[in-house]
């Protein structure tokens, strides 16, 4: 039927749709959790759960993610929702770069995929939790950009009276719930389809032969596994599997760069975190991301 059309543009067409339907389950998942934590978790819920001191605010962030597992295309509305709700920045980013990798799937199917070793599992593990603390101390201590934008402030802000009245009863709650989930789903999808239609057509189009050959040095070859992390943005769920079919062309320290580093930022991603956060402040956390996860595969 679509004969006509290039072989690049239908196999494009092909990885576009994969990236789709593999992340739409987890976006939507995100958006809903996000719907719950906007009607449940109110500020002062939070005051009384996290820790005041900013080290240990950090910590539990890091760990929350492997008790509220989370893929990465669905985590940014819930880090948004946590900051709205009064979550610490530090507290919610620390939470956003190690939810997709320490979750107990994604461990899993990282010990499957290299066949049944504990290695790069832990490798993996290790690595989001040395990147969530810097990251979460960054923000803490040094940071004075502004993160969320202040749209999103008023946005909020708009519905908190409308949900007032129809928290009443549990009925209320849940239709609440869905409410806020919806329309965060829409208003995310559409940098979900920008961000697979970005990586689909580089995925194609990108040479990636020539960029297999540049593997000459261990640096070389951590480098153009984070470009290639973040332009076939994969789901963390699979991409372990990805990453053990060339670990023999890359080498261990590569891999482990390609599979921390893609499960914070990949295409799909980035244009999410656009919609909600400053443009500055998502270079300033992508830029301190690649060296911390360059530094790590390094001294591995």
């Amino acid at each position: 039927m679509f004969n006509f059309l290039p072989h690049s543009v239908l196999q494009m067409s092909a990885i576009f749709l994969s990236i789709v339907i593999e992340a739409i389950p987890f976006v939507l998942l995100g958006c809903i959790i996000s719907g719950a934590l906007q009607v449940f978790l109110t500020p002062e819920r939070v005051r009384k759960i996290l820790p005041n001191n900013k080290f240990l605010a950090i910590l539990v962030g890091s760990f929350l993610g492997f008790f509220f597992p989370s893929c990465e295309c669905g985590i940014v509305p819930i880090v948004t929702q946590f900051i709205r709700k009064g979550v610490p920045e530090h507290t919610a980013f620390a939470f956003m770069v190690t939810a997709p990798i320490i979750n107990p799937i994604v461990l899993f199917s990282t010990y499957i995929a290299f066949g049944n070793s504990v290695k790069f599992a832990l490798l993996r593990g290790i690595g989001s939790l040395i990147v969530a603390l810097i990251i979460g101390s960054w923000i803490a201590y040094f940071n004075r950009t502004p993160i969320l934008k202040t749209a999103l402030h008023d946005h909020s802000h708009s519905h908190h009276h409308h949900d007032k009245a129809k928290r009443e009863s549990f009925g209320g709650n849940v239709w609440s719930v869905l409410v806020h989930g919806i329309d965060e789903f829409f208003d995310t999808g559409r940098y979900l389809i920008i961000g697979a239609l970005i990586a689909s057509s580089m995925q194609v189009y990108l040479p990636t032969q020539f960029m297999m050959q540049l593997t000459s040095s261990k640096i070389v070859g951590i480098l153009v596994m984070l470009i290639l992390a973040f332009t076939m943005s994969l789901c963390s769920e699979a991409d372990a599997f990805v990453g053990s079919s060339l670990l023999s062309l890359f080498g261990t320290n590569a891999i482990v760069a390609f599979l921390v580093f893609g499960s914070m930022v990949d295409i799909k991603n980035l244009m999410m975190m656009k919609r909600s956060f400053h443009g500055k402040f998502i270079l300033q956390l992508i830029a301190l991301i690649s060296v911390i996860v360059t530094i790590y595969a390094l001294v591995l």
